[in-house]
């Protein structure tokens, strides 16, 4: 079925949150008038908010191609405070500004302070700021010529961590090709999108927020720190009956001898070829010899086909396997926080403001 690109047309009705709503107190009694002092007060901060807005969007965004409009926009114009484009009124998502740098400054972001940090580094001299080890897989074939030997090259830009070449490129062959994230291809694109669709660095640091009052600021970092800590997850690539097992270097581990290393399953013993292994969203059965996806909060007795790792809410499946878990469920990132706190239908931030 037909799906309509992400961005904020596609969200829930949600109050919009405008500028000096957010910044204005509100009367101490119904009829009552603010002090001259206060709306002074008011109308500096929503100066300094609408120039913050302003600033934030126009860094190395501006002039960016559309994705989606395939030459008839002019480049990326940055609305004030809307996420869109004041050319085409596409998404910001459609125009893909963010570098590669900056996805994985955000991931890396994302995952420290929780425990999935070992997936990240610490970029030296940035006064503890983490970076995502991205695992990238590159296959080279070799081309079959008259004369000198020449090789096809193909980079995955993403590939699971933790797995072997051979386990991540059965993986990659289980995923629709043009969602494949490799090097100059749709699936690229797809991938870097949905970074930006589903992981909002909005949805976790207050900085790149808009006009977030101070209260609002602790408010947002109490909400981050107990989704990092309750609800974050990043799904791991095994073949069936192997999920939680540890790793060495990288490379898949062979059946351990000994039940103090077994991983609790309730479809048998670890990777036994006899018992079934069934994908908990399409209740198929998962075949012994290809690869599925578990999430450590589900528990190990749990897994998925690669392509039913999905976002229950909007079906999408789950960029580089992060997801967070609520009601039995894999959520992405941003419908997590919705399904919390309400998004703004204007800027597509979330609402920290306890008057909503």
């Amino acid at each position: 079925a037909h799906r309509a690109p992400p961005g904020p047309a596609n969200l829930a009705i949600q109050p919009v949150l405008s500028p000096l709503r957010a910044l204005a107190p509100l009367p101490e009694k119904p009829g009552a008038v603010p002090a001259p002092e206060k709306m002074a007060k008011v109308a500096k901060d929503l100066k300094k908010g609408v120039q913050k807005m302003s600033l934030g969007q126009q860094q190395s965004a501006r002039g960016v191609p559309c994705l989606k409009c395939k030459g008839t926009c002019s480049g990326f114009e940055p609305h004030p405070w809307r996420k869109i484009c004041k050319s085409c009124k596409c998404s910001h998502e459609d125009h893909c500004f963010n570098s590669e740098l900056e996805d994985d400054r955000k991931i890396g972001r994302l995952l420290m302070d929780s425990k999935y940090s070992t997936l990240t580094a610490r970029v030296k001299g940035g006064d503890g700021i983490r970076i995502y080890k991205r695992n990238r897989m590159i296959m080279t074939n070799p081309i079959a010529t008259g004369k000198d030997p020449t090789f096809d090259t193909i980079t995955y830009e993403w590939a699971p961590p933790g797995v072997t070449q051979k386990l991540g490129l059965q993986y990659m062959e289980l995923i629709p090709k043009e969602k494949q994230p490799v090097t100059g291809t749709e699936g690229a694109y797809y991938r870097r999108r949905q970074l930006m669709h589903q992981l909002p660095i909005y949805d976790q640091d207050p900085s790149r927020c808009r006009g977030l009052l101070e209260n609002e600021v602790k408010v947002m970092e109490d909400f981050v720190k107990q989704y990092k800590s309750e609800a974050l997850g990043v799904g791991e690539v095994a073949l069936p009956g192997q999920g939680g097992l540890p790793k060495e270097e990288g490379k898949q581990q062979e059946k351990p001898e000994g039940p103090e290393t077994t991983a609790p399953t309730t479809n048998g013993s670890i990777g036994d070829p006899s018992k079934e292994y069934v994908c908990e969203f399409c209740k198929e059965v998962a075949p012994a010899d290809s690869p599925v996806v578990y999430a450590d909060r589900a528990g190990y007795s749990k897994q998925w086909h690669p392509t039913c790792f999905l976002c229950v809410k909007c079906s999408e499946p789950l960029v580089d396997l992060i997801y967070f878990w609520k009601d039995g469920a894999p959520w992405c990132g941003r419908h997590y926080c919705e399904s919390l706190r309400p998004r703004c239908s204007g800027c597509d931030e979330i609402i920290f403001s306890e008057d909503y």
